[in-house]
């Protein structure tokens, strides 16, 4: 039997049980399940090569190698994890290079004026390897993450000062970082196939130069409730921090991270899923599951970067698979939002929204080309509800 059909009979046997409590559904709530999506189809590719809903709009903001037009900064390449930071009367988007130290890794910034026009663009981080996504802080920095081994976080100064290393949020295979206002503490993730779901929690909020690392402790199932353990060794030398914590579960190769409203999502490409943590009820679910889409094709695969908007729906992207970005509500329907052509040997990276939700950032990581030196960033505009 194969993953999906051996996923489906587990699901189809449990709902047939008698349960002595009335708890199930809302314990168990099933994945998010193909439906048409609120902005309906999308129409055919743009002069950008972009399939969007009607009302929507796609332009190029930057190209890898090129100067940011309007600036003399050159874009770097393979652009990867970003965020969107306000600056009093417009916004920055930060963006990571995936690339070695040697061949420009690190992280950049656009500036853009209120009413979206690029007035500045410039290098906020170098010397760095393979920075892949990182997640924005609630005093408006940018946690720009290494996805290597024993890689580091970075904390990058957007609106001005200067990078500072972050050893105590853990040396490992760093992927994305989601803030928790609420409970204060950080979220990673950790991109390996047992990698694990780890919280920081800064001795003091707003400053990350010290604090506890901890990983998510649960069972094996796909829900049910989780605990949280300190790392003993954050270092993660020489003992990876995966490997130090008994009953730490494994997830295989975790991506995006985020946060909002009491529940953190993340996502897992090498198995296809979206993770919701229930942080107030201390339990876990699947909020989408290729395996389980019960109808059609499942819309999403190589499920990598993930945002969200102020109505409660997600944002996430593809790594591969049809170049998309597929749209969860909070009501657990998905369908595709929008399809990059012409790229396939690309991946999308980086989504990420302004401040008033009518612009949606993000970057074909290889472009056209298929190569670091191809990237392209693109921003779409449109009535997003």
């Amino acid at each position: 039997m194969d993953r999906r059909s051996l996923l489906r009979a587990t699901v189809a046997g449990a709902g047939g049980l008698a349960l002595p409590f009335t708890a199930w559904p809302a314990a168990y709530a099933a994945p998010a399940q193909n439906a048409t999506g609120p902005y309906g189809a999308l129409r055919a590719a743009d002069a950008n090569g972009i399939q969007l809903p009607a009302g929507f709009t796609s332009q190029v903001v930057a190209r890898s190698r090129q100067a940011v037009p309007g600036t003399s900064y050159v874009w770097h390449d393979a652009p990867d994890g970003g965020a969107v930071v306000p600056n009093g009367t417009g916004w920055i988007y930060v963006s990571n290079s995936e690339v070695s130290s040697s061949a420009g890794g690190g992280a950049s910034r656009i500036v853009f004026n209120s009413s979206g026009q690029v007035t500045g663009a410039s290098r906020i981080l170098s010397g760095t390897n393979q920075n892949c996504a990182g997640g924005k802080t609630p005093w408006n920095t940018w946690l720009s993450c290494e996805e290597v081994s024993l890689g580091r976080v970075w904390e990058t100064y957007p609106l001005g000062g200067t990078a500072v290393v972050r050893p105590a949020m853990g040396r490992f295979k760093h992927e994305a970082a989601a803030a928790d206002p609420v409970r204060r503490v950080v979220y990673l993730t950790e991109d390996e196939t047992n990698g694990k779901f780890y919280r920081f929690i800064p001795a003091t909020w707003g400053d990350l130069s010290a604090g506890r690392l901890q990983v998510f402790r649960a069972g094996s199932a796909t829900s049910g409730t989780f605990a949280w353990a300190d790392v003993p060794d954050p270092d993660g030398s020489p003992t990876a921090t995966r490997n130090q914590v008994s009953g730490a579960k494994s997830f295989n190769g975790g991506e995006g991270c985020h946060y909002a409203n009491d529940t953190v999502w993340f996502t897992t490409k090498g198995d296809n899923r979206v993770w919701q943590v229930n942080l107030a009820t201390g339990t876990y679910e699947l909020a989408y599951d290729d395996s389980l889409v019960s109808s059609g094709t499942a819309p999403l695969t190589g499920v990598d970067n993930v945002t969200g908007t102020a109505s409660g729906d997600l944002y996430v992207a593809e790594d591969g698979g049809t170049m998309d970005i597929c749209l969860i509500t909070p009501d657990d329907k998905i369908s595709v939002f929008l399809r990059v052509t012409g790229q396939g040997s690309s991946e999308i990276t980086g989504p990420a929204f302004t401040p008033a939700g009518n612009r949606l950032y993000f970057s074909s990581q290889r472009g056209t080309s298929g190569a670091s030196s191809g990237g392209i960033t693109y921003c779409v505009t449109g009535p997003f509800r």
